[in-house]
């Protein structure tokens, strides 16, 4: 029996519990707010949702639809897929201290700090509200931000993995894997499980995760869609 059905729709199962208060929409269709992260979804059952969601599109806004692609009105446009691993870990990790690094909670006031550091990396999932969506950790050098990581999607007995993020001058150090043994055993302690998406063609990191001993649970796509201009 399939238990963990939320997770073939991740989004509006967040927005339709953990993350409620941040759900914007109506009946089928619902929405972050732009400013926390660009990411919509559908209750699978209705075919045609985005229409309703249209006044709550910007200009030139586009935002993600992670899994089933509803039916494209001819004023919408699908600009990318992205083919992702949904990966997610039953099992404790042993928590290794890094001597020389230590992992400092981020706050709201570095905002600013994180968004400039993950944009400079992997840009277009990132605002400047998505810290709100849950904890975010990071590893600091003379002051400076070389890696983070924390909490993004929340829903009912789970909780995804996010913003894995090392300076290119600091990798091959297990600040990643540092920084996600925190996350895990942490998300654990609140009696959830930890999920994350990884790009099918990042192996370097799909092998950190099953190490760490995450398993594929399935493949799904990340659609950019938004109104045509």
């Amino acid at each position: 029996m399939k238990t963990n059905y939320q997770l073939d729709n991740p989004i509006w199962h967040a927005l339709n519990s953990t993350h409620n208060k941040f759900a914007l929409g109506e009946q089928t269709m619902l929405r972050y707010p732009a400013d926390i992260l660009p990411f919509m979804a559908f209750e699978h059952s209705d075919e045609s949702p985005l229409t309703k969601i249209e006044s709550q599109m910007g200009t030139n806004e586009k935002a993600f639809i992670v899994g089933k692609l509803p039916a494209i009105p001819t004023n919408w446009s699908v600009f990318s897929k992205l083919e992702c691993l949904q990966m997610i870990c039953h099992q404790p990790i042993n928590f290794i201290k890094k001597e020389d690094y230590d992992i400092v909670q981020l706050q709201p006031e570095n905002a600013d700090e994180m968004v400039e550091f993950i944009n400079g990396i992997q840009p277009g999932y990132f605002e400047r509200g998505t810290p709100s969506l849950g904890n975010y950790y990071g590893i600091r050098v003379n002051g400076k931000l070389i890696a983070m990581a924390g909490e993004r999607l929340k829903m009912t007995g789970y909780t995804e993995i996010s913003a894995v993020c090392t300076d290119p001058a600091f990798t091959g150090k297990g600040l990643a894997q540092y920084l996600i043994t925190q996350l895990c055993n942490e998300i654990r302690q609140r009696d959830e499980v930890p999920f994350l998406h990884v790009v099918d063609t990042n192996t370097r990191a799909i092998r950190l995760y099953e190490f760490l001993g995450f398993e594929k649970r399935t493949t799904i796509p990340f659609w950019l869609v938004g109104l045509q201009n």
